[in-house]
């Protein structure tokens, strides 16, 4: 894309630019943020000044170098003015959360989806953002955009989420219904943006992760389905028809037990909570929830505890596949079945390292979420920033 004419996106690659320094190493100066860049002095210094004036950036104490003359003042990213909404739409629960751009969550609620039918669903989503964007401007903070996470593949640009296996939904026009929900509240100027669950999971982890984030990060979603989100080269990778990343459906044996999609041996049939449920059921038991199964695995119940594990032995397998693929620096896990606590998190993990010690080489991290449950909607929140930090990057 030619840019040399647009002299308004030029500024804004500029401004984002030292966003994302500042974002990567907080404490730099004007001065290191020149350097940095490439940018003159006095174009970073008048670039700094509106954004310090907008709420992205803030000066902490000035730094004493003990050198003479004045001091650098270090900048930061302000925490305390600026927030985006993000929503996860699940199979139960709609999760809404305001997100500072630190990721601090600062506002939170939830509600269990009633019905399946689209229109009502999504029209109870959009009410809630409505009200989520209220509540962080009455807190005095400017809402920079809307996020929302769907547990499904994701036609992104259109806005169209084009299958939803577990809610029986296909080809819906999400961004449509939520656009007209928020114009009728008088919102239509924040930006909204789409994605599948898993990958705006991921983009929660990539953007506020402990640091450092090790690129690639795959983000694994462990819930009634198992999803996975990508991020190659600072990018969301969602393929070419957007269903990059659904590896519960990728085969872990073959003629083995068959998943909710038709084939046999998914991930899903082995990793996914139905699966570890009918596991862990007692005779004549339709299925234990998520809570039950975590109460009776710390109970030291030994058919839950055996459930558990054998489900973390696949979770392992699941792993060296994408590892061997990706080559990722991190693993995060995240979603419900993570509750299912050690003794399917020990068994993923062993089960990793011990391919790991065959092949003679150091396994990759691997951590929890750092937003548990509200991992998706968090993430959904962090796509916000992660898309106007980056005014030029598409998804790949």
């Amino acid at each position: 894309m030619p840019i040399t004419g647009d002299q308004t996106l030029l500024k804004q690659l500029n401004r984002m630019a030292i966003v994302r320094c500042v974002r990567q190493r907080a404490g730099q100066s004007r001065a290191d943020l020149a350097k940095e860049t490439g940018l003159t002095k006095s174009t970073v210094s008048l670039l700094v000044q509106e954004l310090i004036d907008e709420g992205w950036l803030q000066e902490n104490a000035i730094q004493i170098t003990g050198a003479l003359g004045r001091r650098p003042t270090p900048l930061v990213v302000d925490p305390s003015r600026l927030a985006m909404v993000g929503a996860e739409l699940g199979v139960d629960f709609i999760h809404v959360v305001g997100v500072s751009l630190v990721g601090e969550i600062i506002s939170y609620s939830k509600e269990p989806v009633v019905g399946v039918d689209p229109k009502t669903v999504l029209g109870r989503l959009g009410a809630m953002l409505i009200q989520e964007v209220a509540i962080v401007r009455d807190a005095g903070r400017k809402v920079l955009g809307i996020g929302v996470g769907l547990p499904g593949a994701m036609d992104e640009a259109a806005g169209l989420l084009k299958v939803a296996p577990n809610l029986g939904w296909r080809r819906v026009d999400v961004a449509s219904v939520l656009r007209a929900a928020l114009a009728d509240a008088g919102l239509s100027a924040l930006p909204l943006w789409m994605q599948n669950e898993a990958d705006v999971a991921a983009l929660g982890e990539f953007e506020f992760g402990d640091a450092p984030v090790r690129d690639p990060l795959v983000y694994l979603s462990l819930g009634i389905g198992v999803g996975a989100g990508i991020v190659v080269n600072d990018r969301l990778f969602s393929g070419a028809a957007g269903f990059a990343g659904e590896v519960g459906h990728s085969i872990l044996q073959v003629a083995g037990p068959r998943c909710s999609c038709g084939r046999e041996g998914c991930a899903e049939a082995f990793i996914g909570l139905r699966a570890v449920a009918q596991q862990a059921a007692q005779q004549g038991e339709e299925g234990p929830s998520v809570a039950a199964l975590a109460d009776r695995i710390a109970h030291a119940e030994p058919q839950a505890v055996s459930a558990a594990a054998r489900a973390g032995h696949y979770l392992g397998v699941l792993m060296q596949n994408l590892w061997t693929t990706f080559d990722p620096g991190r693993f995060v896990l995240g979603g419900p079945t993570c509750e299912l606590g050690a003794p399917m998190l020990d068994a993923a993990r062993e089960t990793l390292s011990r391919y790991a010690r065959d092949a003679g080489v150091p396994m990759p991290e691997v951590r929890l979420s750092r937003y548990g449950s509200r991992a998706v909607a968090a993430g959904a929140a962090a796509m916000v920033l992660h898309k106007i930090v980056r005014p030029l990057q598409k998804t790949a």
